[in-house]
């Protein structure tokens, strides 16, 4: 019999159950929240991998089955392909929120597989995924520490709302992913309007509240049914080595750390590695590997010793310092809009594209089918790291950038009826030292604006981190890459001068305080602001003027009855206008017609051939048109297309006409004016009235 934990959570039943699915897996549940049901399991291998690895070996797949939600999945194969940017996302979320968990020394690979495998369209099947993962490694042998849960959180007229649905999110100012242990929080994630810093910190201990609740019944369902943990033997350094290289390379791992250059600073701890393998070859023989660890190590303690008690970081700045700004945009000549973004030694070209409504990306998940007209994609080659390796399109870290930056962004990104226009951003980072997705937002905000797009204000970012030993802690502004690698936390912040709009939070240390939290936002704005005030200097506010080289888009609202008058019989008149003047011409069932073209001209001709098909004759206005037929009493022309008006003979001249084929002629173009429309709709037109009319305005 399958053993199960359940609890009602926001007015909802969590349940997790195990012992029905997938038994050979070293642990596996399921978790239910309302209809969605995700299964998860969590295997190792049987034997670890190179003792030397200093990252856990693992692997997270999240995967959601289009039968979840009862759909057939598209394109030729009719089956699931390469994950989704959602799968991708979720993945990474489950993967940061369990690593910090696993014992130090275990090396074995670990795979955590989470499947959707039913899903109700209103609850978020990422977090059920998260708080599985976490009851699969409970429940195993793997020795995994202790419980892991994760909730999201939103806010609807200033109430929080414990794993809303995503009905609700859409009226939600704020979406908030965070993982913890019972103790502390380990992960935040999330977007939000231009928030405070205050509100964002009031989260926490709401999400940390109920996250302890579902580690309780993680826990009550470990005792049940849970596996004895392997025994991991701890590696302890040989003491004799570790004080050999103490007495005689502490002082060159010393000088190593004050080299504010990244590559000058990794040739001296490389260098100072083979010396000391050398140096202890005869004495400690085959202990190489051991030899490089020990270096690491007392570079780590080093640089925390140094950061706490000179309160002085590895390029010689104080902890609330942000390395030189500079800021250029306009550096590409044909591209719509550019920047190139330079932090220490972090630095990001940043091209903004405007495309039309053909260039939406089309998003297929389990909620359904949407458009997305703002996208931001992020590149990370590797000589911006100066390394060798394949260029074989993004991976997970690229894709997790770049859907953090579009995140940031985005709430200040016109709405379609503002800016008709498709955005895509695309940053390339060409030198990274310490966060590049921060520097990543910073230049998609100063390139938006070069390309006159007009985004509501400016956007920021900035990278926080912390050195925490015992009671005593140091707050890193705009950090380095190797205090984020060294250091306790990874904290990134986004936002305009109003207020913050996305976050993302990685804590390696236990019992971090929601007081440190905060006093690491508050920082955090003060730093942004700095960061905004360089940006202003050097473009404050959009260009009032597209690029010559953007398209120009033309939105005009026409009848529903006359949307078949554009398109035309088999989509003869739109593709009649599309080839006489290069434009494109979008229409919507609701009548709206965007028309996109790369010159002015064209587009005004498109405009004026879509406004004659679609428009009602005015009384008063003059018109060009053709004289279609000729009879005893008059003239009759087409004004507009299938429109016909009547000029009679007495309006044809401003003498007495004999015979109409003496002033026009079948076929003939000729100005006249519409002097009246009858009940019936007939039209009577005035070619004497014209007479003065420099130009007809329906003419082509």
């Amino acid at each position: 019999m399958p053993d199960a934990v359940q609890l009602e959570l926001a007015g909802r039943t969590l349940a997790i159950e195990t012992g029905r699915v997938a038994k050979q897996a070293s642990g596996a549940v399921t978790v239910r929240y309302g209809d969605t049901v995700v299964m998860v399991t969590a295997v190792a291998s049987e034997e670890p991998l190179e003792a030397s690895l200093d990252f856990v070996p693992l692997l997270v797949d999240y995967r959601e089955k289009s039968y979840a939600a009862g759909r057939i999945p598209g394109g030729f194969f009719k089956r699931e392909g390469r994950p989704t940017e959602k799968e991708i996302m979720s993945s990474r979320l489950i993967d940061r929120s369990i690593r910090p968990m696993f014992a130090k020394d275990f090396k074995n690979e670990v795979q955590i597989v989470a499947a959707v495998l039913s899903s109700d369209q209103e609850n978020d099947s990422d977090v059920l995924a998260m708080v599985g993962a976490s009851s699969a490694l409970s429940l195993s042998d793997i020795p995994f520490l202790e419980p892991v849960s994760a909730v999201r959180i939103g806010r609807i007229d200033g109430k929080f709302i414990v794993n809303p649905t995503f009905s609700e999110l859409e009226r939600s100012d704020m979406d908030v992913v965070v993982a913890g242990t019972t103790q502390s929080v380990l992960m935040v994630e999330g977007g939000s309007k231009e928030v405070s810093e205050k509100d964002l910190i009031e989260v926490l201990p709401l999400a940390h509240e109920q996250i302890g609740r579902i580690n309780g019944i993680q826990m009550r369902l470990r005792e049940m049914c849970g596996k004895t943990k392997i025994t991991v033997p701890v590696r302890e350094m040989e003491p004799e080595l570790l004080q050999e290289i103490r007495t005689n390379y502490l002082g060159r791992i010393r000088e190593a750390n004050r080299v504010s250059d990244k590559e000058k600073r990794q040739g001296a701890v490389k260098r100072t590695k083979q010396e000391a393998t050398v140096a202890c070859a005869e004495k400690f023989p085959g202990r190489e590997l051991e030899i490089s660890e020990i270096v690491d190590h007392i570079e780590r303690e080093d640089l925390r010793r140094m950061i706490l008690t000179e309160r002085k970081r590895a390029d010689g700045r104080s902890p609330s310092e942000i390395r030189p700004i500079t800021c250029e945009v306009g550096v590409l000549p044909r591209t719509h809009g550019s920047a190139l973004f330079t932090r220490g030694q972090t630095q990001s070209l940043v091209v903004t594209t405007l495309g039309t409504s053909l260039d939406e990306q089309r998003v297929e998940e389990l909620e359904g089918e949407s458009w997305k007209t703002y996208m931001l994609h992020y590149n990370f080659p590797p000589f911006s790291v100066g390394e060798v390796r394949p260029m074989r399109g993004p991976g997970r870290r690229e894709i997790g950038h770049g859907v953090l930056a579009e995140r940031s962004i985005h709430p200040v990104i016109p709405s379609s009826e503002e800016f008709p226009y498709t955005i895509r951003i695309v940053s390339d980072i060409l030198e990274s030292n310490g966060s590049s997705s921060m520097a990543t937002v910073c230049g998609g905000s100063l390139s938006l604006m070069d390309a006159g797009v007009p985004i509501k204000a400016a956007v920021a970012g900035i990278a926080m981190g912390l050195v925490k030993e015992g009671d005593s802690f140091e707050i890193l502004t705009d950090i380095l890459g190797i205090e984020d690698h060294l250091g306790d936390m990874d904290f990134k912040v986004t936002g305009t001068r109003k207020g913050v709009t996305a976050f993302q939070m990685d804590v390696k240390a236990t019992h971090i305080g929601f007081d440190v939290l905060g006093i690491a936002m508050e920082r955090a704005r003060d730093a942004r602001r700095h960061v905004l005030d360089a940006m202003d200097k050097c473009i404050s506010a959009p260009r009032p003027q597209l690029s010559v080289y953007a398209p120009r888009i033309t939105v005009i609202q026409i009848d529903q009855d006359k949307i078949r008058d554009v398109i035309g019989p088999g989509g003869r008149v739109i593709k009649r206008i599309t080839e006489e003047t290069g434009a494109q011409v979008n229409i919507e069932d609701s009548g709206e017609i965007k028309i996109a073209s790369y010159n002015a001209a064209n587009g005004e001709k498109a405009l004026m051939m879509i406004k004659n098909l679609t428009e009602d004759p005015e009384v008063g206005r003059i018109y060009q048109g053709k004289v279609k037929r000729i009879v005893p009493f008059g003239a009759f022309v087409e004004i507009l297309p299938g429109r016909d008006g009547l000029v009679h003979i007495s309006e044809l001249e401003n003498r007495r006409v004999a015979r109409v084929e003496d002033v026009v002629r079948e076929g003939e173009t000729v100005i006249v004016k519409v002097i009246g429309i009858d009940r019936e709709g007939k039209i009577k037109l005035s070619r004497k009235a014209a007479f003065g009319a420099a130009s007809a305005p329906n003419s082509e």
